[in-house]
């Protein structure tokens, strides 16, 4: 570590100790046309360059500020769902969302970057949105699909989403404040309340400074029911009979209580220009998150009207929710400097979340009290990244440079003596932890074969470590259990065409290579459960991989509509699964290949500023091809990616008045990986849905705005595993000066 940091030092003393010229030198005629382009124009993540969208290799989206402010969202994921091929998960408090591309299952094999940072966490390479980041703090959000493993490393299997945060260019001061609930109470979130202030200022064109704050919190409703397979005794009523996904009999009990959650983030950010080429950015967020429930529900009576919260094997316990929570710093700097004509740029962060932990009740446990357990997962994440671009002969852009990543991450469960209270914990009863490093290398060029058509060629070789393996569930046979350091590696190359025959068309294609590491939770979170089975991490498992193509068309058609349209494939190997190895062990291994195919059209008519139409489509193909852990899975459809999914809307805005209109539509997914859970519209399935959100807004004066929005307007009532809030509203009032 002490080498990281000092090499660290070294590269700051190399990029600060040059001397940019004065009258920066552009490097090619294609540099200059993107000085003129507007920043709506501007792609960064495609290339880790600056280039124009339509100029761009890969299916790119952009989202703007002027987006955002356009939808009431409470959670940064809820961003990217209106875009084609993308799928948002977004689930209830307690489990996280997630945001997933073409296909590829998890939100691991989906890089998500923070100002070019990865955000992907240490420990299962998921990324923890609810709190991460003020939707109010983003400038705009860049959407590159397809694999980009040759220039990002891991986890961008199925592509990249970079969010990138705001840096004030003039004095600003910005309040908001809103309250909201559902339309009926108890189906959905009540009493959501949020509050943002921010300042920001830009001193003697020089010094950029930032500061933000948000809070929001709901009390909830009661979205997890309590479902039981047994029949309450005679006499007793309230239950009501229903199936779980599979058809099976169930019957309906109660609720766990209003899920109610808060969250805040606080950030600060710096920026200093020296020169017109050379500045450097510094940033932190703090956020914290916390999910709650109040008193749970039995719907059971008996002969003389008293609750039954006991019958048979069923114990008060089955109604008991945990709560949990995180809290996540990050801190961030990069920097940009040009000598002659080579740019270039470092960064460095680091995110750290001091804490992630969740709340189990024991068997015993009742509304009162009684024992339980908690699980903490510490874990950090330290990346920098330098890179070079520098023109070679008249015809070539070439960027290359390193990266660093290191990870950890640490579980450990406790008992509680008391379940209500987190921080009453007794003995350590299992224990989790390991390692990762990885050092890269990356080459690409960008080849001007003509003045319409652009070749991009490039390759990246990672070596990956991981090390300090460790196991212990405490008290069983076989622990703790120390773990070998093994390393692999993996390179990954792509190549890319561009081409424009017509001023309103363009053609591009793509065929590359991506992968994904094993996290610490696929290698080390070994345990075993109280009924003697072991789930096994694998120390010897190796990357995932796809191979991956897509060829696209962007056309330009009458005055104000354009369509765009791309294909795409993927081949996936060394899916890792879960193996039934015998009836007391399960073990992870390298064993699936998948394939996903699909499509995506979306196309948009504006007329003039005043009026916007879209409406886009994708459809995803995503099957098990191999599975030597399960082989009934193959041929059967990937869990969690829907095949077909489409979006529609309508915005329109005339002087200080604006409105908007948008519906989503998802299809059937599956959490059964052999896909029998066929069953919808009952706890624990997951539901076809389309919904429809709205928004309208008025500005009173210059410095002043209100709005009102309506989510899920129609109220239509589906499950995604959990029961969906229904129809909800939320009023918010907006001061800027």
């Amino acid at each position: 570590m002490k080498k990281f940091f000092s090499l660290i030092i070294s590269l700051f003393a190399f990029v600060f100790n040059l001397s940019p010229l004065t009258d920066i030198q552009l490097i090619t005629s294609a540099f200059a046309q993107e000085k003129t382009a507007s920043l709506e124009e501007i792609i960064v993540t495609a290339t880790r360059t600056d280039k124009e969208l339509e100029n761009a290799p890969g299916i790119v989206s952009i989202i703007t500020k002027k987006d955002i402010e356009k939808r009431h969202v409470t959670n940064i994921d809820e961003l990217v769902n209106t875009v084609s091929g993308v799928f948002n998960l977004n689930r209830p408090q307690g489990m996280e969302p997630l945001v997933s591309l073409r296909g590829f299952p998890d939100q691991s094999r989906t890089l998500l970057m923070m100002d070019g940072v990865a955000m992907n966490n240490a420990y299962t390479g998921g990324v923890q949105f609810r709190g991460l980041l003020l939707p109010d703090d983003v400038e705009r959000i860049e959407i590159v699909k397809g694999p980009f493993s040759s220039l990002y490393g891991g986890y961008a299997m199925g592509g990249v989403v970079n969010i990138m945060t705001k840096m004030p260019e003039k004095s600003e001061f910005t309040l908001k404040t809103g309250y909201g609930s559902s339309w009926k109470r108890g189906e959905g979130m009540d009493d959501l309340r949020k509050i943002y202030l921010s300042y920001g200022d830009r001193l003697k064109d020089k010094l950029s400074l930032f500061a933000s704050y948000g809070y929001q919190a709901t009390n909830g409703y009661p979205s997890i029911l309590n479902i039981q397979s047994s029949k309450p005794s005679s006499g007793i009523t309230g239950y009501m009979q229903t199936t779980d996904n599979l058809g099976n009999t169930r019957y309906l009990i109660g609720d766990k209580g209003d899920a109610g959650w808060w969250d805040d983030t606080i950030m600060f950010k710096a920026g200093y220009d020296f020169s017109k080429a050379t500045s450097i950015n510094a940033s932190f967020i703090r956020s914290r998150y916390e999910y709650n429930y109040d008193d749970p529900h039995a719907y059971l009576r008996n002969a003389a009207g008293n609750e039954v919260w006991t019958y048979g094997t069923v114990k008060e316990s089955s109604f008991l929710p945990g709560g949990g929570g995180r809290i996540q710093n990050i801190y961030n700097i990069t920097s940009e400097t040009q000598f002659s004509t080579v740019k270039a740029k470092l960064s460095v962060g680091l995110v750290d979340q001091e804490n992630s932990w969740s709340v189990t009740p024991d068997s015993t446990a009742t509304r009162s009290g009684g024992t339980g357990k908690v699980s903490e997962t510490p874990s950090q994440s330290y990346n920098a990244d330098i890179q070079f671009t520098l023109p070679i002969f008249d015809r070539h852009i070439l960027t290359f440079g390193g990266s660093f990543r290191h990870g950890r991450a640490d579980t450990e469960e406790h008992g509680l003596a008391n379940w209500k209270d987190e921080k009453s914990k007794t003995a350590l009863t299992y224990q989790s932890k390991g390692k990762d490093i990885t050092y890269a290398s990356f080459v690409q060029d960008e080849i001007i074969i003509l003045d319409n058509l652009t070749a991009y060629i490039g390759f990246r070789q990672d070596w990956w470590e991981t090390y300090d393996g460790y196991a212990n569930d405490v008290g069983k046979a076989g622990y703790p259990k120390n773990y070998d350091s093994r390393k692999a590696s993996s390179f990954s190359p792509k190549a890319a065409l561009v081409y424009k025959p017509f001023e309103k068309t363009t053609l591009r294609t793509s065929i590359g290579k991506a992968f994904r590491p094993p996290t610490v939770y696929d290698l080390y979170r070994t345990w075993t459960s109280s009924s003697g089975t072991t789930y096994a991490g694998n120390p010897d498992l190796k990357p995932e991989t796809t191979k991956s193509w897509d060829i696209g068309i962007e056309q330009g058609l009458w005055k104000g509509a354009k369509i765009r349209a791309a294909y795409f494939e993927n081949y996936m190997r060394d899916l890792i699964y879960r193996k039934t190895v015998s009836a007391t062990l399960q073990e992870n291994i390298n064993a699936g290949k998948a394939e996903s195919k699909g499509v995506e059209i979306e196309t948009e008519q504006r007329f003039g500023k005043a009026v916007r139409l879209f409406v886009n489509f994708t459809y995803t193909d995503a099957v098990i091809k191999k599975n030597e852990a399960k082989p009934s899975t193959e041929g059967k459809k990937m869990t969690q990616m829907p095949e077909k999914m489409f979006n529609i809307g309508g915005e329109f805005e005339k002087g200080p008045f604006f409105a908007s209109l948008t519906g989503r539509y998802v299809s059937k997914r599956y959490s059964n990986d052999e896909n029998k859970d066929t069953v919808n519209n009952v706890y624990t399935s997951y539901d076809p849905y389309f919904i429809a959100d709205a928004k309208v807004s008025y500005k009173l004066t210059k410095f002043a705005a209100v709005s009102l929005s309506a989510d899920n307007i129609f109220d239509r009532e589906y499950f995604a595993y959990y029961k969906a809030p229904g129809r909800s509203w939320f009023g918010e009032i907006t001061l800027r000066f």
